[in-house]
C-alpha cells in the first residue's frame, strides 16, 4: 500500500501507458511520414481484406488498434480518419472500443494467467471486425477502399495501383512504367520539414495525454457520483452490480455454472464500469482456486479497453482529430460503441472457453 492507504500499482501502469504515448505517436507519425505504415496497411490489409471482406483499412485497424491502444490508435490513424466518410469513422470508434496497449500487457499478465492474455489479443482482433460490420455495416465502394499517405498519392484504389489520370495509360513496357512513376511524383505536394512535423507530432501527444488524464478523472467521478446516488437510495446498490445482473445471462451462456457465473457477471460489471485493472485486481488472489474453463473465459473478457471510460476517451480523441459532422455522427452511436465492446468481449471469451475445460 501506497501513502494514505493508496495502492500505488494502478498508479503505475497509467504512468507508464501515459509515458508509453509521448513515444508511440511520435515513432508511428514518423513511419507515416517516411510512406512505411501506409505500405504496411495497403499490403497487410489487403490480405486481411480478401480474408474477412472488410476494407483493407478497417482490416488492418483490427490489429493496429489491438496494440496501440486507443487514443494512440486513433492518433496514428488521423489522415486516413479525416479523409473517409464518418459513417467508417463510426466503425473505427465502435472497433476501438476493443483494443488493448501493448505497453500494458505485461501489467495484465502479472494478475492474471499470460497465455489468456496472449490469446485474447488475436482473437478480439477478428471479433472486433465481425461483430462492428453487423452492428454498424457500411458499404464501400473499391474506388473509396484507399490507403492515405502524408505528402503521397490520395489513395490507391482496391483492385488497382493507378490513379484516373495514370489508368487511362496502359503501357506494359518499361517506358511506359517510369512514365507513370513520374507522373505521380510530379502530382505530389511538397513535404513539410520532418523536425517540424516532429514537433506537431510531440504536441499532438501531449494533447492526447491530457485527454486520458481529464476523461479518466471525469469518467471515475461521474460513477462514483452515481455509486453515491445509488448507495442513499439502497445501501448494497451500485451502477457495477447493475450491470453485473444484466450481465448474468450471458455468463450463464459462456458455460458456467449459475455460481461462477454470478460471480463472473459480478467482475464483468466492475470492469465495463471502472476498468479492466481494477477488474484484475478483483481477481488476481482467487484465480488460482478458479476451475479453467473459468479461469479462461474470465481472463480474455477482462483483456480489453472497453468500459465507460474509454467512451469518452475516444470521443475525446476524435474531437481533436476529425470534423464536426463525423463526431455528432459518433457521439450518436455511443450505445453501438459501448455495446459492441460488451459482444466483442463475451464473443471471444466464448470462442476460447470452448477450448478450455
Amino acid at each position: 500500500m501506497g501513502v494514505n492507504g493508496v495502492d500505488p500499482e494502478p498508479v503505475n501502469f497509467v504512468v507508464s501507458a501515459l509515458l508509453a504515448i509521448l513515444l508511440i505517436v511520435p515513432v508511428f507519425d514518423t513511419l507515416t511520414y517516411l510512406g512505411i505504415l501506409p505500405w504496411i496497411i495497403r499490403w497487410i490489409g489487403r490480405g486481411l481484406s480478401a480474408v474477412t471482406g472488410q476494407p483493407r483499412f478497417e482490416a488492418f485497424y483490427a490489429i493496429e488498434m489491438m496494440f496501440l491502444g486507443n487514443t494512440e490508435a486513433v492518433a496514428v490513424s488521423k489522415l486516413q480518419l479525416q479523409r473517409m466518410s464518418p459513417a467508417r469513422d463510426v466503425v473505427i470508434a465502435m472497433m476501438t472500443m476493443s483494443c488493448v496497449s501493448a505497453p500494458i500487457l505485461a501489467s495484465y499478465m502479472q494478475m492474471v494467467p499470460a497465455e489468456f492474455v496472449l490469446t485474447a489479443v488475436p482473437v478480439n482482433c477478428l471479433n472486433a471486425l465481425i461483430v462492428a460490420g453487423m452492428l454498424y455495416p457500411v458499404e464501400v465502394a473499391a474506388q473509396d477502399d484507399v490507403v492515405i499517405t502524408y505528402g503521397g498519392p490520395e489513395a490507391e484504389v482496391a483492385g488497382s495501383e493507378a490513379t484516373a489520370e495514370v489508368s487511362q495509360d496502359h503501357e506494359d513496357d518499361a517506358t511506359g512504367l517510369l512514365a507513370r512513376l513520374r507522373r505521380r511524383r510530379a502530382g505530389r505536394p511538397a513535404r513539410e520539414p520532418y523536425f517540424s512535423f516532429l514537433g506537431d507530432s510531440i504536441l499532438a501527444a501531449g494533447k492526447l495525454i491530457l485527454i486520458i488524464t481529464a476523461t479518466v478523472i471525469t469518467f471515475v467521478a461521474l460513477a462514483a457520483l452515481i455509486d453515491k446516488i445509488l448507495g442513499a437510495i439502497w445501501s448494497p446498490l451500485s451502477l457495477e452490480k447493475i450491470v453485473g445482473v444484466v450481465l448474468y445471462v450471458p455468463a450463464l451462456l459462456l458455460g458456467l455454472d449459475p455460481s461462477s457465473a454470478w460471480d463472473m457477471s459480478q467482475v464483468m460489471g466492475l470492469k465495463l464500469v471502472t476498468n479492466e485493472f481494477v477488474a484484475m485486481g478483483e481477481v488476481s488472489g482467487p484465480m488460482s482456486g478458479y476451475a479453467a474453463h473459468m479461469r479462461a473465459v474470465l481472463t480474455v473478457f477482462l483483456t480489453s479497453f472497453a468500459n465507460l471510460g474509454t467512451l469518452g476517451m475516444i470521443i475525446g480523441s476524435f474531437k481533436g482529430i476529425v470534423d464536426k459532422e463525423r463526431n455528432d455522427l459518433i457521439s450518436r452511436n455511443v450505445g453501438r460503441m459501448l455495446l459492441s465492446g460488451v459482444l466483442v468481449s463475451l464473443m471471444s471469451a466464448a470462442t476460447v472457453g470452448l477450448f478450455v475445460w
